[in-house]
């Protein structure tokens, strides 16, 4: 009779966990929006088809946990600037959400096709739109200067297609690849056109990333400010020519080279040494 009781209790145990278990790993479609635009203009949540496309990136990039986590955490430290410079520009904040999409706010992300940086920009198209790629600068991992020429490129096209959404689009699938698709399909609204998956998909995962980043616990995310990145505080310096040893240079400054790095993840050099463009002149970054 003992026996048969230890065994009740052990199974009242594994049941209880089990269950336990099997409870916590229950999920739940991500909440859609009643009503959801980008950069002002409409997305058409009434078509059932519209809220499929969209439910479908909340619900991978909601589940995607270690991947938004860090999202969230980079969001902190860099979305002020970005949407500063957005404003500036004149190009709607939303094309934040863009970088996230593209880059996931990292400044070293690169692609199969070696696209580089917070916006991936191929180096062609970087040096088209005014950045230096070169043995000893990439200024597709600053985050100024390529915010910058990103805008640039959002005016050229919003210029050409009179619409955000299409411009959003234009940058996966390219100025002229929209074009072709406009004129064949004999309609201009992104929600309208079909593409192949990656632009049919790509304007709603920059939308799932819009509604995850402006509330997160919404969507399951609770993360204490403290785990937070903070912004950078920094002060800069003009540097022109040549700089013989770059470990050397950092200590004179105060600082090391890990960190100049980290506030500087344009810099390159080639056995400690640095060569700037004759005639430009740099602005390093260092911490206050």
């Amino acid at each position: 009779m003992k026996i048969v009781e230890k065994y009740n209790f052990f199974f009242v145990i594994f049941c209880f966990f089990f269950f336990n278990s099997y409870l916590l790993a229950q999920t739940s479609p991500a909440p859609l929006p009643d009503s959801l635009n980008f950069a002002g203009e409409r997305t058409p949540l009434e078509e059932a088809e519209i809220r499929e496309r969209l439910g479908r990136e909340l619900d991978q990039n909601m589940y995607k946990h270690s991947a938004t986590l860090l999202i969230l955490k980079r969001q902190a430290r860099w979305q002020d600037t970005v949407k500063t410079i957005l404003k500036q520009e004149g190009v709607p904040e939303d094309f934040f959400y863009l970088a996230v999409s593209e880059s996931e706010l990292d400044e070293y992300a690169v692609s199969a096709k070696d696209a580089m940086g917070f916006w991936q920009f191929l180096a062609p198209t970087a040096r088209e739109l005014g950045l230096e790629v070169s043995e000893y600068v990439d200024e597709r991992k600053d985050i100024y200067l390529s915010t910058q020429a990103a805008c640039r490129y959002f005016k050229k096209a919003y210029a050409m297609f009179g619409s955000w959404t299409s411009v959003a689009v234009s940058y996966n699938r390219g100025m002229f690849g929209l074009k072709k698709s406009i004129e064949a399909q004999q309609v201009t609204d992104y929600y309208d056109l079909y593409f192949g998956r990656e632009s049919y998909r790509y304007v709603f995962r920059i939308l799932a990333m819009k509604l995850i980043l402006q509330n997160p616990e919404r969507y399951g995310f609770e993360i204490p400010a403290n785990d937070l990145y903070a912004p950078f505080r920094f002060k800069t310096v003009d540097l022109q020519g040549l700089i013989q040893n770059v470990g050397l240079w950092a200590k004179e400054q105060k600082t090391s080279f890990r960190i100049l790095k980290l506030y500087n993840p344009w810099l390159e050099h080639k056995d400690g040494k640095w060569i700037g463009k004759v005639g430009k002149t740099y602005q390093i970054r260092l911490p206050l």
